[in-house]
């Protein structure tokens, strides 16, 4: 049986972190009772939960798609004050998480839900999930940068970091559009490809999370991801799932 932290989130009320901070305050019963361990185990569907005296119930599931402006942070609340992700999508949305994350200067496409399986779905590493950027670099990108970064490099913290595909988009005097493809995504991932590269990003763009494309969607704007979209997002995670699957 799930823990009582983890069925809030999967019910879609809130975020795990959210949900223990709640229990641990005493504002979680569990059929009459006050439980006070994140980590109770519940029936979902037997077990009757409220919160601060009000049922909970399973949430409406919500898939958004946000095209994600520079200088915004990718959190729910930022200890700086600067902006949010959720200062974008109005007070009326209900709670949502991101699914994954773009850092503060990366730009592009955001998905936001409240389904948490739906989303450890996407993330994970085993569904190899392509994730396309497209990258402003301060010098042009010729043929030597662009295997150099499919071969992959190891950065000063000693991570070996690789690119699925990249290839250049267009060039200027002095810097370049490439486009980059992950099957993987770490931590500053390209960005610190390119510094150790000694290359300067001047502005990435995530264009497209596997057969999902960002498309027209304008700058800050939000939208709810189609029924088709999501069908074809899950029918991908599905595909590459079974393509790495270890043979029996």
């Amino acid at each position: 049986m799930p823990g009582l932290a983890r069925t809030l989130s999967k019910l879609g009320f809130c975020s795990r972190a959210q949900a223990a901070q709640l229990i641990r305050g005493g504002k979680v019963r569990v059929d009459g009772v006050v439980r006070r361990d994140p980590e109770t185990p519940v029936r979902i569907g037997q077990d009757r939960i409220e919160i601060e005296g009000q049922p909970v119930a399973a949430a409406k599931k919500i898939y958004l798609v946000l095209n994600k402006p520079r200088g915004i942070v990718t959190t729910a609340s930022d200890e700086k004050g600067r902006d949010t992700v959720y200062s974008l999508l109005g007070a009326d949305v209900a709670w949502v998480a991101p699914v994954g994350r773009l850092d503060k200067a990366s730009e592009g496409l955001l998905l936001l839900t409240n389904d948490s399986e739906w989303a450890a779905r996407v993330t994970s590493p085993e569904t190899h999930l392509d994730k396309t950027y497209h990258v402003q670099i301060g010098t042009i990108a010729d043929a030597t940068l662009l295997e150099a970064l499919k071969k992959g490099v190891r950065t000063k913290e000693g991570d070996a970091l690789r690119v699925k595909d990249a290839s250049l988009l267009r060039q200027g005097e002095r810097n370049s559009w490439v486009e980059i493809i992950l099957d993987e995504g770490k931590n500053r991932h390209i960005r610190r490809m390119l510094e150790t590269l000694d290359i300067e990003v001047l502005r990435l763009i995530r264009i497209a999370i596997g057969p999902l494309a960002l498309g027209e969607l304008a700058n800050a704007a939000v939208r709810q991801l189609t029924a088709e979209e999501k069908l074809t997002l899950d029918r991908a995670t599905k595909q590459n799932t079974k393509a790495i699957a270890p043979r029996r």
